[in-house]
């Protein structure tokens, strides 16, 4: 099926379930929308085979118009809200879209396409107006992976990849329920944000609750008002979230009682004090709102405290895997069993992996196939040889290893791991993970760098204004200890300022080596 008749396949099973949460628009009034403002995108020229751009944040509108797009037979061109205009411009070209549907305030002057306002109130249905009928091999949406210059990667999913995905996500089914809700403040735009903030409760027949802002003070507000029970955050926000938790805990003057009660619950009720442990815990789990059951978190690895934080206070906390060009999730971690630190997880439904060419340490290429996994890049064959072999197989460039559970730990990108002038190979995941551990620091990248003619690990280093050089550099060096000697990172710079990210929260490394090149980085140990 294509991705407008899954809306119709829940709007026949749960027609009167609240979807668009804060608007209260049920599934059968969602339709309603949807071809008014198919009506509208009609009337302004849209029609079967256009590539329409979206241009938002997570706005009600957003869903509404793609699934409109969807109806007229148009292909949906999801665009990064952080780019600039030439970005935008050049995009549109590559693509060959001529209509852009975005917020007012993303408008500038252009003649490759044609701005519509995605806010613009639809006036009339033209209930003449049918469903395109799209086939599940024809493409919905464009994405652009490595940017819009020079030769771009620009992902091809098709519906049948969209539906592939949401039928795989049927391995979550012990903790989304239909009528539920799912908290959306990840952008829709990208991958993560569109597979467990729209595809998995389209999937379930659950309620998105769209939150266009990543700010903390209205997101607990949200939490608080609407109480949801499946919430999804890249990893650097779940830190945020139990920062705030302890600091808060600790200004009453209770973290000694409440860390007791969380690390000891098991034999407190065991002495019959499970009344006293539910109300602890009870009291942490309501900043959620509580009813969260099931936290989710993708993009990057999550470092085990945090995931253990959260399981203390009895929520399931699960770590995903994809890319663009997987439609997002195609490995989920088990949180039901013992696991070990860092695993992202096993694959889900018909997904299959091989991890290839593997070190003496375990660690390999992975490869993946499966439905969900798109079929090449678009109008770019030399990236279609390098990326796919005969059979189908997918490289996706990450180098993992597996542990005993068949899980997948994350080691690190291909093209990020640093060759010493000795032929070992250094990877930066690795060195980040322990260094993030020290008191202070708030983020860390490591990357290849040459010093005196010879190539070293290098890191720069983030951190609390009360930070100093002397410290750091011990604490770096007892980091190092917990290594082979030849993974040490010696030579690093420090900075209060925070280092960029994309809009996932991962660390910008190639910004970040030219920043240090071009001097901006002067604080150094070298």
């Amino acid at each position: 099926m294509n991705m407008y008749q899954l809306l119709e396949k829940n709007v026949e099973r749960n027609p009167e379930t609240v979807f668009l949460v804060r608007e209260n628009v049920n599934f059968r009034d969602f339709v309603g929308l949807v071809k008014a403002r198919a009506t509208t995108l009609r009337d302004a020229g849209v029609k079967a085979g256009d590539v329409v751009g979206v241009l938002s944040h997570n706005l009600p509108q957003f869903p509404i118009t793609m699934f409109a797009i969807w109806y007229l037979g148009g292909t949906v061109l999801l665009l990064d809200t952080n780019l600039a205009s030439a970005e935008y411009d050049n995009m549109a070209k590559i693509t060959e879209c001529k209509f852009v549907c975005a917020e007012k305030s993303f408008f500038f002057d252009t003649k490759n396409f044609k701005f519509f306002d995605i806010e613009t109130k639809d006036e009339n249905t033209d209930k003449s107006l049918k469903p395109y009928p799209l086939k599940d091999t024809d493409i919905a949406t464009l994405s652009f992976t490595s940017g819009s210059t020079g030769t771009p990667k620009v992902v091809p999913l098709t519906h049948f990849n969209l539906v592939s995905c949401s039928d795989n996500l049927e391995y979550l089914n012990q903790w989304l329920k239909p009528g539920e809700m799912f908290y959306a403040f990840l952008p829709l735009y990208h991958v993560f944000g569109f597979a467990v903030g729209f595809l998995a409760p389209l999937h379930f027949g659950m309620g998105i609750l769209l939150q266009s802002t990543i700010n903390p003070n209205a997101i607990m507000a949200d939490f608080a008002q609407y109480k949801p029970q499946v919430i999804p955050a890249v990893p650097k926000l779940w830190e945020i979230f139990r920062k705030k938790i302890i600091e808060g805990v600790k200004a009453k003057k209770k973290w000694w009682l409440v860390s007791f009660i969380m690390n000891n619950q098991k034999m407190l009720r065991m002495m019959g004090l499970g009344k006293l442990v539910n109300k602890v815990l009870n009291q942490i789990r309501s900043v959620f709102g509580g009813r969260a059951r099931l936290l989710v978190a993708g993009g990057a690895a999550t470092k085990p405290e945090v995931e253990k934080f959260y399981t203390q206070l009895g929520m399931a906390f699960v770590q995903g895997y994809g890319m663009t060009e997987t439609v997002g999730p195609i490995c989920c971690s088990r949180p039901l069993k013992k696991r070990v630190a860092y695993a992202f997880g096993a694959p889900m439904g018909d997904t299959e992996i091989q991890i290839r060419n593997k070190d003496e340490s375990g660690i390999g290429m992975l490869w993946v196939r499966g439905n969900q996994i798109f079929g090449g890049y678009a109008n770019n064959v030399e990236a279609n040889k390098e990326s796919f072999d005969k059979e189908g197989w997918f490289c996706t460039g990450d180098l993992v290893w597996q542990d005993k559970n068949g899980e997948l730990h994350f080691a690190g990108r291909k093209k990020q791991v640093i060759v010493l002038d000795s032929g070992k190979n250094v990877y930066p995941d690795e060195l980040e993970g322990l260094f993030i551990e020290i008191e202070g620091v708030k983020s860390v990248a490591v990357f290849e760098h040459e010093i005196n003619g010879k190539t070293v690990a290098y890191g720069v280093f983030s951190v609390e204004p009360d930070m100093t050089m002397e410290k750091l550099a011990a604490a770096v060096a007892n980091a190092n200890k917990k290594v082979a000697a030849y993974k040490w990172v010696t030579h690093f710079a420090m900075t209060t300022d925070d280092l960029p990210v994309t809009s996932t929260q991962k660390i910008k490394h190639h910004v970040v080596r030219q920043w240090l090149i071009d001097g901006k980085y002067t604080d150094r140990h070298e």
